[in-house]
């Protein structure tokens, strides 16, 4: 047995392990899908996997309770693959490796997936167990939240029959989520003319790494370095003091749009004689960027060393449109919430960079609480780029939720966390977006609330789940579904 099946409660950690040794990228989750269908079928219990690849999985009510209000159990199946970059595991086939470090459970290397892996678990334990006292449940698992919410997005109206959503996906322990921002995804294409070095030349690799990164709405507030921006902050100088420097291929952090890059590199050709002073320069440059950095990513490192040389490079033109507008493009909060204590309002995130075959690749994401804000600093990244004439495409959107603090299972949950364990729960709105926002416009009557255990670092290798808060986010949720009101 593994011994992450022995840690308290045994029924959630056991259904945990076993989705750990499921791969489930985002948009791979087939491997998820027969899982839960397989689990539905050893249970006897009716399902339905719609035409996206949701799975909905009804339970009847214990005896005694079939006139309480109907409850959906939200969580997603698929996780956001970010490893360390001497890590060869592959995401579609290799198991998560997760080990016990102290009150934490941690992954080797990579993304551990307990966003929301162990929502899906408190889930699937529920609709095991037999000694819970609770009225009808739809348990509801999306697909693809990570990169789209298209799961949430291509839910079919009238599927669901339930009155109160608990959404299990939040990550702060005693913290009560009823509100969370939009989100749109902006994609950015350069195409380019590979152009041939001359003789003569030399190549130079120049890498920043060793950042923090971490959930590009959770974690955005935290001032923590982005590889990409610093890594535009490096080529910029350098370019505006060299008028012979060329840049044969850039890259950074990997291609998803909701985690701040955390590493990156760049390779560049000048003349043999430059070679050595842009060295020294870069130098200067890390210690400069060291210091701004020093208390958020006290490991960042940025390295320089001799290349092989290229044989081709990126066109002048396109190199000098695309180092400006990387420069430009706008990274981490853009507004705090007036009305909300240390609430941020709007942000926005680069969140990856890719040279390769005469094509450059760039992901950037915007998040708001409000819908014309977040569509403003949409168009703010849309103009920067089409100023040099790059192409963007708005690749996904979807919409925040108001907070509804008068819905009565908000109140009806607070006073079931005070009563176990006798303090006040922290109700609030999360940076980050939440599929309630979107399941919300075809199902409007729904009361809905989100609350899980504390989870640090998700959709980066630091990610971890601290043990002792599992425990009270399982009690809470079934001693709540015993008091579930009648319709």
């Amino acid at each position: 047995m593994s011994k992450l099946q022995q840690l308290e409660p045994k029924i959630i950690w056991h259904y945990f392990d076993e989705i750990l040794q499921i791969p489930r990228p985002s948009k791979h989750e087939e491997k998820m899908i027969a899982y839960i269908k397989n689990f539905a079928e050893s249970a006897a219990l009716k399902y339905h996997v719609d035409k996206v690849g949701n799975v909905i999985i009804q339970k009847p009510a214990t005896p005694g309770m079939e006139n309480r209000k109907t409850v959906i159990l939200q969580s997603h199946m698929d996780m956001v693959p970010q490893k360390e970059r001497d890590s060869t595991h592959n995401f579609k086939t290799d198991p998560i490796q997760a080990y016990i470090d102290g009150e934490w459970v941690k992954a080797n290397k990579t993304t551990l997936g307990a966003d929301n892996g162990i929502g899906i678990a408190a889930v699937l334990a529920v609709l095991k167990s037999n000694n819970l006292v609770h009225g009808p449940i739809e348990a509801l698992f999306t697909v693809d939240e990570e990169t789209g919410m298209t799961g949430a997005f291509g839910l079919e109206p009238n599927i669901l029959h339930g009155d109160i959503l608990l959404n299990l996906d939040s990550e702060d322990e005693g913290y009560f989520y009823i509100g969370c921002a939009g989100m749109s995804d902006t994609k950015i294409e350069f195409t380019y003319m590979e152009q041939p070095v001359p003789q003569h030349s030399a190549a130079l690799m120049i890498t920043t790494d060793g950042l923090k990164g971490g959930h590009s709405g959770i974690d955005i507030n935290k001032n923590r370095g982005n590889a990409a921006k610093i890594m535009a902050m490096i080529l910029w100088n350098l370019n505006k003091k060299y008028n012979n420097l060329s840049l044969a291929a850039i890259e950074a952090g990997t291609p998803v749009h909701n985690a701040i890059p955390r590493h990156a590199s760049a390779t560049i050709i000048t003349s043999k004689e430059n070679i050595n002073v842009m060295a020294t320069d870069i130098a200067n440059m890390a210690k400069e960027i060291a210091v701004i950095y020093q208390t958020t990513d006290p490991k960042l490192h940025i390295t320089t060393e001799p290349a092989k040389t290229p044989t081709t490079f990126i066109d002048n033109k396109i190199k000098n449109d695309l180092i400006n507008a990387l420069y430009a493009c706008p990274h981490g909060v853009i507004r705090m919430d007036d009305n909300i204590p240390n609430f941020v309002a709007t942000s926005s995130n680069l969140a990856y960079v890719k040279s390769e075959n005469g094509k450059i690749d760039i992901f950037t994401s915007q998040r708001s609480n409000n819908e014309f804000e977040q569509n403003e600093i949409v168009n703010t990244v849309k103009n920067i780029f089409e100023l040099v004439n790059a192409k963007v495409i708005k690749a996904g959107c979807y919409p925040g939720a108001l907070p509804d603090v008068n819905a009565p299972i908000v109140q009806l949950t607070k006073d079931i966390y005070k009563k176990l364990f006798n303090k006040e729960p922290e109700v609030a709105a999360i940076h980050a977006g939440l599929e309630f926002g979107i399941l919300r416009r075809n199902y409007p009557h729904l009361e809905i609330i989100s609350f899980g255990p504390t989870i640090l670092h998700a959709h980066s290798p630091d990610e971890r789940i601290k043990i002792a808060t599992v425990d009270p986010f399982w009690k809470l949720l079934t001693e709540l579904l015993k008091v579930i009101p009648k319709n």
